[in-house]
């Protein structure tokens, strides 16, 4: 069988100082394969410099594209832009910083040949191997913000949070024209589109370390993350889901 194409996906706001070696070391690992790829920088309309430089990084490669949100959307309205202009078989979003790294995506595709629609990273599974971990308050944080997840909308994964996640384009195709969430739990509401629709989802353990430099503020983000599981539940009452 013959390697299927592959889409990375890359979500960016304000990303001058990170994105460019980011680029390069998935560039350098995707050079090294035998299949066809593709890498898709989706700019949250940044007020910085990150597609200047994400450009520069690119080397004229036909295979890269830097595409710009008009206003600033949110990771979730970025990675659903990025999953539908991708043209690939496979199409996996990643972080800009490589929490988890990008050499670990044959493992994914891999897994996908496999039947399943949807292949995410996880910390919180035997084998994952944690470099570098959260402050305490955030790990207390997100197991707690599993936990409701696993009652109200997706039952049995353990981590729904990575920033590594692939999709076979016909789950993708499925799930993300459907995606209503912009912001936070956006990934959440792909897991719940992908069971409802009967995909199989295989939680993968990953090298992770966490990012000194992330945005997201637990304490003032985390009402966003929790009411968005509400309104998740509510959107599937009001029939907003149907394929």
């Amino acid at each position: 069988m013959t390697q299927p194409l592959l889409s990375i996906i890359i979500p960016a706001y304000n990303e001058e100082k990170r994105i460019r070696p980011t680029l390069e070391r998935v560039f350098a690992f995707l050079d090294a394969q035998d299949y066809a790829w593709e890498v898709i920088v989706v700019d949250d309309c940044s007020s910085d410099k990150t597609i200047e430089v994400a450009s520069g990084a690119s080397q004229g490669r036909a295979n890269f594209r830097v595409l710009r949100n008009e206003v600033n959307s949110g990771k979730g309205a970025s990675v659903r832009r990025g999953m539908l202009e991708a043209k690939s078989g496979l199409l996996l979003f990643s972080d800009a910083d490589l929490s988890t790294p990008i050499e670990e995506v044959n493992r994914f595709i891999e897994k996908a040949r496999e039947g399943f629609g949807v292949v995410i990273g996880s910390r919180a599974i035997r084998g994952a191997n944690i470099v570098t971990h959260q402050p305490i308050y955030r790990r207390l944080m997100g197991k707690t913000f599993n936990k409701i997840v696993r009652v109200m909308l997706v039952r049995g994964i353990k981590d729904t949070q990575c920033g590594f996640k692939m999709f076979t384009r016909e789950a993708a195709q499925k799930i993300f024209p459907l995606q209503r969430i912009d912001r936070f739990a956006f990934d959440v509401e792909a897991l719940f589109l992908a069971r409802k629709f009967g995909f199989k989802i295989h939680e993968m353990p990953v090298t992770w370390k966490d990012s000194p430099l992330t945005r997201i503020s637990t304490f003032r983000d985390s009402f966003s993350m929790f009411a968005a599981l509400f309104t998740i539940r509510l959107n599937n009452l009001r029939g907003l889901y149907r394929a």
